[in-house]
Parts: structure tokens; sequence; C-alpha cells
């Protein structure tokens, strides 16, 4: 595997502003070079006794940085912002994409850096915070570390079109949590999870979520922004799709659809908490 390029400080400050809202890097970008200005352009202290060398030699310069530095870094700002907004406008399409899809290819036809997108964008409009660890590539590690309520989650993404994803893997993710201090983990594939996988998290607080779900997870968080602001006239359509969809009788979060993987009820389906493992509630489907 070729080795990945080391990056200057100049591409680090970029990424690092990007990680921010776009209006962010902006108003950064107009703050310092506001501030850095009025450094450039400060009277030179004359030196008027031998003491005063160093001095002067000083504010030389910092006025030569700051001459530099006041077209340099709201350039760096202005990129950072410049791709914090491309970034967001690459999670809405992939967003928009897999919810108006009909089928699974919207997932498998991502590249793995866009599948570790999609899914950080589905976690955020859940209410998590979200820090992109980036794992190593197609096949590394943590992707995800997810924050809410000052709980930690970690997650790893797989978007393998070939492969069923085996126990091996949620062991891993398993033993950094415990390493991590995470409350919870997600594993999240395009594709399917092995029996061996989804016996052993049974029990844990590791959530596995296929293509599917995924899919239905999407479509649910896309929805409901629009419930919000529906208008008047569009309310029974709304009650009956609040009838569909349960709230958790635990916390009132919206519950998602899910099939029992073991036990006497195993194949069966019923609601779920959409905060799992956060919150465990859990109701019959009639």
């Amino acid at each position: 595997m070729p080795r990945k390029r080391k990056q200057t400080p100049f591409e680090d400050f970029i990424e690092l502003v990007a990680l921010f809202p776009w209006w962010v890097g902006l108003i950064l970008a107009v703050v310092s070079y506001l501030w850095l200005h009025s450094i450039a352009i400060a009277p030179m202290v004359t030196a008027t006794q031998p003491g005063q060398v160093g001095e002067v030699m000083t504010q030389s310069m910092y006025k030569g940085l700051a001459t530099a530095g006041q077209y340099i870094v709201p350039l760096i700002c202005t990129l950072g912002a410049l791709f914090s907004a491309l970034g967001r406008w690459k999670r809405e399409q992939l967003f928009s994409d897999v919810e108006q899809s009909d089928s699974a290819g919207a997932l498998n036809e991502m590249s793995w850096q866009e599948f570790e997108m999609l899914v950080g964008e589905a976690f955020r409009r859940k209410g998590y915070s979200i820090n992109e660890t980036g794992g190593g590539g197609a096949d590394g590690g943590v992707d995800l570390v997810l924050r809410k309520e000052g709980d930690k989650f970690l997650v790893q993404c797989k978007q393998w079109k070939a492969y069923k994803v085996g126990v091996t893997t949620i062991r891993e993710l398993y033993g950094v949590m415990a390493a991590e201090g995470a409350v919870g983990g997600f594993v999240v594939t395009s594709g399917v999870f092995t029996q061996e996988a989804k016996s052993f998290a049974q029990g844990k607080s590791i959530d596995l979520i296929d293509g599917p779900e995924l899919t239905a997870m999407i479509r649910q968080v896309q929805r409901q922004p629009q419930a919000t602001s529906a208008i008047p006239q569009r309310a029974p359509l709304n009650v009956a799709a609040a009838i569909a969809t349960p709230s958790c009788p635990k916390c009132g979060s919206t519950m998602i659809r899910r099939t029992a993987k073991k036990g006497s009820n195993a194949g069966n389906a019923f609601w779920g908490c959409s905060d799992y493992p956060q919150c465990r509630g859990i109701m019959s489907i009639d």
C-alpha cells in the first residue's frame, strides 16, 4: 500500500478551518486580516538609545511577518471556508441520493470516503457531534468518534460490496471501546454481517447497522425536519406518519423497525429506539 504523503502546515491549517461551519472560516479571514494589517501599518519605534536596538529589531520582525500574514492567513481561512461549504454540499447530495434511491445501489456505488461522510452526516442529524478520524483507509480502524450529552461512541464503517462483515471487526471495535472509555459503538456496513458477528454483539453496547437499516435511518432523519415545517392542511398525513412510526416510551425519540436476532423471539419484528444503545426502549409491532 502506498504511503500517504505528509501534509504541509499550510494544508493542516486549511483542514482545521474546514472542520468549522463555512461562515466561521469567513469571520476568521476578516478578523485575521484586520488584526495583522493593524500590526503591519503600525509606525516603527525609532531607536534613540543603544538599548532600544533589540526592541526595534523585534518590532521589525513582527511587522514583516504581519505584512505577509495579512494576506496568507485570510487566504487559508477562506480556502478552509470553501472546503467546509463543499463538504456540506457533498454530504447533502449523498444523503439525498440514498434517501431517494429504491435500492441498495446508492450505497454500493460510493467510495469508502463518501460512505464515511454519509454515515457521519446521518449521526450528526441524530444529534451527535462528529469527529472524523479517517481510520486509515478502506479497511481502517475507528472512522468516527461521536459525542452526545457527554458520552463517547465509536463508529467503524465498512463499505464492503462483496464480503460480509465478520466477528473479527466487532471484536476489534469492542477492544478499542474499552481502551478509549467509550460507552457504545456502531459498526455500519453497506452490506451484511455474519451470524457469528451478530452473536458476538448480542448483550454488548455495539449496534450493528447493515445496508437496509442505514437506508431506513437516513430516510427517518431526512423526514424529521419536514415534519416540523409541515403546513396545517397536511396534518392528517403527519398524524398517520406518527402512528406508523411510534415514539420511544422511554425517551420520546423516533423508533426504528428492527428484527430480533436471538432468543425465543428470533425472526420477529419489533420497534427499537433510534438512540440505541443510549436508550434501549422497545415496543412490539401489533
